[in-house]
């Protein structure tokens, strides 16, 4: 007849299986810990509405200031910020060295930084995250995307770097800038500059056919990770599962032994 798992082997094994529940949560958490830009897509040469999803990191302290910068070297002649109760949004705009034609009128200088602030008693708590909208474009048509560098400040003193640009077959950095992937246009426009706002930035309740189907690769990739969290939840219900059925067994069988 098998012998049934000695008391330091069943100790053993829950302790593996707790420390493989706590490493599997803590690998899972940082992935949704990043400032990103949603939506992540928008259309060359349109505009668009998005909003920097900023997540509070730190356990301790409260985050009271974003710092955006906006890329020169692809720079958007019309940059507007949602007005956001509790925050002050300050924008700084820079010369550009070379104008650029936006409708057919040179633009000189070019929106280069937002930086919101919060009031008094305002802030992202411990466990909550904030939305930062701007309106943007019109995008450029030279280019498959743009990264926002980004600065989160804390009430600590302590600031986060969002500035590592992301390379593709290498690992993600620790602290990504944001980025907006910039897709062509569709065929058939028949002119340089359109309107790809987001329900929201364009007063009505539907977009264009480029909106929706942003928005459908936003739901894909929402529903991507919503499903790994579910497997993660998964791995670590199963393996606690069996590391408590295997000592109820034990119990049991010292119960009868008895």
């Amino acid at each position: 007849m098998r012998s049934l798992p000695t008391r330091r082997t069943t100790r053993r094994i829950a302790a593996v299986a707790l420390a493989a529940a706590t490493s599997v949560v803590v690998l899972a958490g940082p992935a949704f810990a990043h400032v990103t830009v949603n939506p992540g897509a928008a259309q060359q040469g349109g505009y668009t509405a998005v909003d920097f999803r900023v997540p509070n990191e730190s356990d301790t302290a409260s985050t009271v200031k974003l710092e955006v910068n906006l890329p020169l070297d692809h720079p958007l002649a019309s940059v507007r910020t949602l007005p956001l109760p509790g925050w002050t949004a300050t924008v700084e705009k820079a010369k550009l060295d070379k104008p650029i034609k936006v409708h057919g009128s040179d633009v000189n200088e070019a929106v280069s930084k937002i930086t919101w602030t919060a009031d008094a008693g305002t802030k992202i708590a411990p466990g909550q995250f904030q939305e930062f909208r701007v309106s943007l474009g019109p995008l450029p048509t030279d280019a498959d995307s743009m990264a926002f560098k980004a600065l989160q400040s804390y009430d600590n003193g302590d600031i986060v770097r969002w500035i590592d640009e992301s390379k593709d077959g290498q690992p993600e950095p620790a602290h990504p800038a944001p980025v907006l992937k910039l897709t062509k246009a569709a065929a058939g426009d028949g002119h340089g500059v359109t309107a790809t706002a987001s329900p929201a930035a364009d007063g009505h309740g539907h977009g264009d056919s480029a909106d929706q189907a942003q928005a459908s690769d936003g739901d894909k990739k929402s529903s991507d990770s919503t499903a790994r969290v579910l497997g993660v939840v998964g791995i670590v219900v199963g393996v606690i599962g069996t590391a408590v059925g295997i000592l109820g067994l034990r119990r049991k069988s010292n119960g009868s032994a008895s």
